[in-house]
C-alpha cells in the first residue's frame, strides 16, 4: 500500500470495510486543487460546483467545522479565478 492510500485508509479490526480519515468533502478540495495545478480549469470548475453543492445542502453542524468549509469555498473560487485572469493580479 502506497503512502497515499495509508493516509486515506485506517485498517479496522474484525474484516468490516475500512474506514477513511479524509472526508468526502476534503477529498473533493484535494482534486480541484490538483487539477488548477495541472491548469485543467474545466475540471477545477465542476468539482468546486460539486462540493458547494455539498457544503450549502448540509445542516449547521455543532462543532463549528461549518465556517472553516466555507472559507475553504470562498478560497478555492478565489484560486479559480485568478488562474483564470493571471494579469488582473499585476496592476
Amino acid at each position: 500500500m502506497s503512502q497515499t492510500d495509508s493516509e486515506l485508509t485506517r485498517e479496522s479490526s474484525g474484516g468490516a470495510a475500512p474506514r477513511y480519515s479524509r472526508r468526502l468533502s476534503d477529498k473533493i478540495l484535494i482534486a480541484f486543487h490538483h487539477a488548477c495545478d495541472q491548469a485543467d480549469f474545466e475540471v477545477a470548475e465542476q468539482l468546486l460546483h460539486i462540493l458547494e453543492m455539498m457544503l450549502t445542502r448540509r445542516p449547521l453542524t455543532p462543532d463549528g467545522t461549518r465556517r472553516r468549509n466555507m472559507e475553504s469555498l470562498v478560497a478555492a473560487h478565489e484560486r479559480l479565478w485568478y488562474l483564470r485572469h493571471p494579469n488582473t493580479g499585476d496592476q
